[in-house]
């Protein structure tokens, strides 16, 4: 079994599967996905991912504020996230985080929000699920003070290995997309073929960041196939050992999915 551990059900583009969710879900199912981690980004989508979990039973789901929609959630907060992560489906926080590529002016309330993000991690013990770009000291700075005893998941990992084995030092996992098929992903290859076994994860980010030879066209889970195949090349294992290596660690990181 394969598992794509970050996925936006919620916004596929599904005009390739009759407009049907199920439809795509299948299609990743007949290539041997077993599960799905469907992410939050904002309050709205909380209930949406809650329900597409509930609704499948290998669907599971995160709910968080992503640090590029904070300006259409400013009534969460701590108390807000606590109460949506009450729930049998939600196993994981996020995504959550530190973006200064596309909005370095709002460090400031990412960094709030990134804050009670983790706080929320302290309390309930469900690990985090962390996207960060061009933010690569005060990310790592604020991992270093929560100091999560479950800590988490960098996702859709795009930064050096520097950033990576400070990551992995602190017990944090490395989650990989599309992104390491595409040519001039060179640096990233070479992270991936330092990270231990037993810390990786794979992705699609769907409908985001298709991977090579589907490139340019809408992502979906069952494209994690490509991306487990690249990264067994790339790593020169073979996939049978990637895809179980990397099920083994998605349900030691998040162990309410692992049922």
């Amino acid at each position: 079994m394969l598992i794509d551990s970050h996925c936006h059900l919620d916004r596929l583009d599904l005009s390739a599967h009759g407009g049907s969710l199920n439809n795509a879900l299948d299609a990743a199912r007949a290539r041997g996905v077993g599960k799905f981690l469907c992410i939050g980004v904002d309050a709205a989508n909380a209930p949406v991912v809650k329900r597409l979990a509930e609704q499948h039973e290998d669907v599971w789901c995160s709910v968080g504020i992503h640090p590029l929609d904070l300006s259409r959630n400013e009534p969460a907060d701590l108390p807000w996230l606590l109460e949506e992560l009450d729930h049998p489906r939600v196993v994981a926080i996020g995504e959550t985080g530190l973006d200064y590529h596309y909005e370095p002016e709002g460090a400031k309330l990412q960094q709030e929000s990134f804050r009670f993000h983790l706080e929320a991690a302290r309390q309930t013990g469900k690990p985090v699920i962390i996207h960060t770009r061009e933010a690569r000291a005060d990310t790592l700075d604020m991992l270093r003070e929560a100091d999560l005893p479950n800590a988490g998941v960098l996702h859709c990992f795009t930064e050096d290995w520097d950033m990576a084995r400070a990551a992995l030092d602190m017990g944090y996992y490395i989650s990989l997309s599309g992104i390491v098929t595409f040519r001039n992903a060179e640096e990233l290859r070479e992270v991936a073929r330092r990270i231990p076994a037993d810390r990786l994860l794979v992705e699609t980010d769907s409908p985001y960041l298709a991977p090579v030879p589907h490139r340019g066209k809408p992502n979906e889970p069952q494209f994690v196939c490509e991306v487990a195949a690249a990264l067994a090349e790339i790593r020169g294992e073979a996939v049978e050992a990637l895809w179980e290596n990397t099920t083994a660690n998605f349900h030691r990181l998040f162990p309410l999915a692992s049922h």
